[in-house]
């Protein structure tokens, strides 16, 4: 008795109206989920916990990554994610450094003249700003010692 007959143009329009507020909001979800930082997170804590030398890879759904000593951060286009460390601090690896090779299997004997230089590049790269890098490949982590200095090193 009170709706509107079918045949009215108000009827019509209100309908449009809502078709087209359904499909914009429809439209704004992102076509990807938010990158696993927690996920990363974990696994460079298993390889900080270790009480020997161990490696870990981990696949990343993110297109760029800025690790510090004591987190991590993972963008993509739905978002970003971040995660802290709870064994830390750990030492980011500058892709094209020295920390590179070592992070990529060469021992530090190998990849550095003396235990204070490799010493001196885990201080560097621990007090350098952390940066956005793209990803292309996964996370590589790995606990490295030479001495009586050891280190986390993580890189992508």
């Amino acid at each position: 008795m009170f709706d509107a007959p079918v045949e009215t143009w108000y009827t019509w329009l209100g309908l449009a109206v809502a078709s087209v507020a359904m499909l914009g909001a429809a439209t704004t979800f992102p076509a990807t989920a938010t990158p696993d930082a927690a996920g990363v997170a974990d696994t460079v804590d298993g390889v900080a916990a270790s009480e020997y030398p161990a490696t870990a890879e981990h696949p990343l759904a993110a297109e760029a990554i800025r690790v510090g000593p004591h987190r991590l951060s993972l963008r993509n286009d739905a978002g970003t994610t971040h995660a802290s460390f709870v064994f830390g601090p750990v030492t980011p690896v500058a892709p094209g450094s020295r920390l590179e090779t070592v992070l990529h299997g060469v021992p530090p004997g190998e990849a550095f003249d003396s235990r204070r230089a490799f010493t001196q590049a885990l201080i560097e790269a621990r007090t350098e700003e952390s940066t956005w890098q793209t990803v292309d490949r996964t996370l590589v982590v790995r606990r490295a010692e030479w001495g009586e200095s050891d280190a986390t090193l993580v890189g992508a």
